[in-house]
């Protein structure tokens, strides 16, 4: 079938509600971009899922950050210096005179390193299967390069764990999956979850096309009661993933329990440096109790991130937070759910 074929198919289909998450924020901001929920019959609902590093780190990860720069540097990504910590962000601890710098890529920290030995460096490790092998290989650098004033403060996240929480806690009929961690863990990754819960997972890429598509083959599938892995964006995603990457990872991180924001622990949901390497380890002060990880009164960022409720169900949506004064993680990066709908709205 053709584009506008798969439209009109789309939009016609009168069968069974089917609630689809796109777990990927790059996802979501597509479909928001492009009108995606325009074209498509109200029996097919679109939900955003937990695909947003940022989103999903916890307060007791911000807070540990800023506990740290009040002695060391610590070096982040721009979009996770306005995540609000269990009383503070980066930002705010910033501009409270706290040593907090942006960095656009990991590997600045070596030169800062070599450069102010008698400065201890700590980078924010955020992120998914995607950007993890980065760390990884700083870490493997650091290491060639003898460099001992630098840690990691780690809160990288695995995407089929909380995939399988999500099938088991919500009622999702079917995965959009993220292109971006599929071209690192392989569309195998997914074949485990489809067998045991009977859903079929789609990876897809991120133009208009490729969702409608990647729809339509969802649909297709739950109308003929199949369930199947489907990779429509081979060109960058194969079977088994980048090899290169997954040793990479396997050789300096073990896999944990993770909390996510709002959600809770998740078994084997994380990434932590294994026990050799614990020299570069800065999560000590990473204090995971309920206390720590509470949410701002009414905000509603879990129950959207787990397709519970859309953006602006939320009562907080667009007034009290805003990209301007987020409230909630969701509001803050260009990935996270609400930032996005108030944005297209």
């Amino acid at each position: 079938m053709n584009l506008n074929e798969i439209i009109r198919y789309l939009q016609n289909y009168s069968g069974k509600a089917i609630k689809i998450m796109e777990v990927c924020g790059t996802h979501t901001s597509s479909i928001f971009k492009n009108g995606i929920r325009t074209l498509i019959s109200p029996n097919i609902k679109l939900v955003s899922g937990p695909g947003c590093p940022v989103c999903v780190t916890p307060p007791s990860v911000i807070d540990a950050l800023i506990e740290y720069a009040k002695e060391a540097e610590v070096l982040s990504f721009g979009d996770m210096f306005r995540v609000p910590g269990s009383h503070l962000s980066l930002a705010d601890a910033k501009a409270r005179g706290a040593k907090v710098r942006l960095m656009y890529s990991p590997f600045e920290v070596i030169a800062l390193a070599k450069e102010y030995p008698e400065i201890r460096f700590v980078v924010a490790a955020v992120g998914f299967e995607t950007t993890a092998p980065v760390y990884a290989a700083l870490i493997q650098s650091l290491i060639v390069e003898n460099i001992q004033n630098v840690t990691l403060c780690t809160a990288l996240k695995t995407m089929p764990e909380v995939l399988d929480y999500i099938c088991v806690s919500e009622e999702i009929d079917a995965f959009l999956c993220p292109g971006h961690v599929s071209a690192i863990i392989g569309s195998a990754a997914y074949e485990p979850l489809c067998k045991k819960y009977k859903k079929p997972f789609v990876i897809a890429g991120f133009e208009a096309e490729h969702i409608l598509t990647a729809v339509y083959e969802i649909v297709r599938q739950i109308e003929i009661v199949r369930h199947e892995v489907k990779n429509l964006y081979p060109s960058v995603v194969t079977e088994g993933g980048q090899t290169k990457a997954l040793e990479l990872l396997d050789r300096y991180f073990v896999k944990i329990n993770s909390f996510w924001r709002g959600i809770g622990e998740i078994k084997n949901s994380g990434y932590a440096l294994k026990s050799e390497y614990a020299r570069f380890s800065a999560d000590s002060l990473i204090d995971e109790s309920p206390a720590n990880e509470s949410l701002p009164d009414g905000c509603r960022c879990a129950d959207v991130m787990l397709g519970r409720n859309s953006p602006d169900e939320c009562a907080l949506f667009g007034t009290v937070c805003t990209p301007q004064n987020p409230v909630g993680a969701c509001m803050v990066s260009s990935e996270g759910a609400c930032g996005i709908w108030k944005r297209g709205s």
